[in-house]
């Protein structure tokens, strides 16, 4: 057996799926980019799983469905790009179809790019590769902030309007970033599957399964990171949605001076993300990194909210704990559940946390219509404090967890071990 696979992965010619192979064939031993067990493959497969969910603004999914549905999420957005249909129309019912059918595929592949993250790459290089991901996700977000404006004005000269025919041309132009992500999943689809034939992955049942009935048997510890990615991040994003108009009132800055600051964040996190998930990699412990992370956000928050100090130092310091938390939090969901639930465990948190932010956004919306812009920062900083307290308690339980046995010193587990020099398995004795 062990010879017939090694035969596999020097033939590349004759693997197949089915049927015999042929024996007179010349050897041909694959290149570095061809051999899905080399890191320059692996790296190729990377580019594409980044760039899968750049045009992004239950049942049972084994190995198939990964692919698969990756390709029907995102066909999914692409489809909802309706809505620029919508816009040149004048059909505002149509726009809202387009957006509920995009946002149907946008999360979903979000999900997919995650699954397929940890199948490539689970173990020491997982918390360089959500960095990457993350990057090339800011990046996309940056661009979308600080060029739409400029197609929009250019289209409106060019036809000559501000009306719904410029809106919709416009959105036509960005809907091109969704058939590029759909080009990436189909090409991701092909390497993952061939990879499957190559190094035999379908015999070790690798997939993941994705089944809510998975819920009931989520570790305490899974529930913990729910909780820190809901309070985390409800803190983040509609505070971007809002500080324009917060940097303007009470700095006093001019609106291309708000929205510069108010990118920042994203801007940091391009180039940071990548950085510090391979400094997350090569020290390991990714709860300390999550507790930095979720304590810097928080003095953050308190310097915006209680003093006048220049808010560039804050929003930069917000851009690298944010960076930060994302390499060390999301990973971590591959280091508490078995392979199997990985699928169900990260659409399950990606669910909670848009539950999350579509509340967080109302309520946060309702606070500075009533209240003003400290009570919504306060507000902000008490959602950071929950976060902060779900991960001193995950890093309590997840010591404890590993002083059950009774020796000591007890065992680290991989939440604060260092994944670099150890292997998990070697860790803790058993599979995840």
């Amino acid at each position: 057996m062990a010879e017939e696979r090694q035969k596999l992965l020097d033939e590349e010619g004759d693997i197949s799926s089915s049927g015999p192979r042929n024996e007179s064939r010349p050897v041909k031993p694959m290149s570095a980019l061809c051999d899905p067990r080399r890191l320059l493959h692996r790296i190729f497969v990377l580019l594409f799983m980044c760039f899968l969910g750049f045009g992004e603004q239950g049942g049972s999914i084994k190995t198939l469905w990964r692919e698969l549905g990756t390709i029907i999420f995102a066909l999914f957005v692409c489809v909802g790009q309706v809505v620029a249909v919508g816009a040149l129309l004048d059909l505002f019912w149509l726009m809202e179809i387009g957006r509920f059918v995009f946002g149907i595929g946008g999360e979903s592949l979000a999900v997919a790019q995650n699954t397929y993250a940890v199948n490539w790459f689970n173990g020491k290089e997982l918390n360089l590769v959500f960095g990457l991901q993350l990057s090339m996700a800011r990046l996309g977000s940056t661009v979308n902030m600080n060029i739409m404006g400029s197609v929009y004005n250019r289209v409106a000269d060019l036809v000559g309007s501000t009306g719904h025919t410029t809106l919709g041309v416009s959105l036509m132009i960005a809907g091109v970033t969704c058939i590029f992500s759909l080009v990436c999943a189909l090409v991701l689809g092909y390497l993952d599957k061939r990879a499957e034939r190559i190094l035999n992955k379908e015999q070790g049942g690798t997939g993941e399964v994705i089944k809510l009935t998975d819920v009931k048997d989520f570790p305490f510890q899974l529930w913990l990171i729910f909780i820190i990615c809901v309070g985390y991040y409800v803190a983040i994003f509609p505070f971007i949605g809002l500080g324009q108009v917060f940097f303007i009132e009470k700095f006093n800055f001019s609106p291309p001076e708000a929205r510069a600051i108010n990118s920042i964040v994203y801007i940091i996190s391009a180039p940071a993300s990548p950085v510090l998930g391979f400094m997350v990699d090569r020290i390991g412990k990714n709860v300390i990194w999550v507790m930095c992370a979720v304590f810097t956000t928080l003095i953050a928050h308190m310097m915006l909210a209680f003093t006048f100090w220049n808010p560039w130092i804050a929003m930069s310091l917000l851009g690298l704990s944010y960076s930060l938390l994302a390499c060390a939090l999301w990973p971590m969901v591959a280091f508490v559940v078995p392979e199997h639930q990985l699928g169900t465990a990260y659409g399950f948190m990606q669910s909670i946390q848009n539950l999350g932010l579509a509340l967080i956004s109302m309520a946060a919306g309702s606070i500075l219509d009533n209240k003003g812009y400290l009570f919504l920062e306060v507000f902000f900083s008490a959602c950071v404090c929950l976060a902060l307290i779900a991960a001193v308690m995950l890093y309590f339980v997840d010591y404890l967890r590993g002083k059950r046995d009774g020796s000591w010193p007890p065992p680290l587990t991989p939440l604060h071990h260092s994944l670099w020099s150890v292997p998990y398995d070697i860790i803790t004795n058993h599979a995840p």
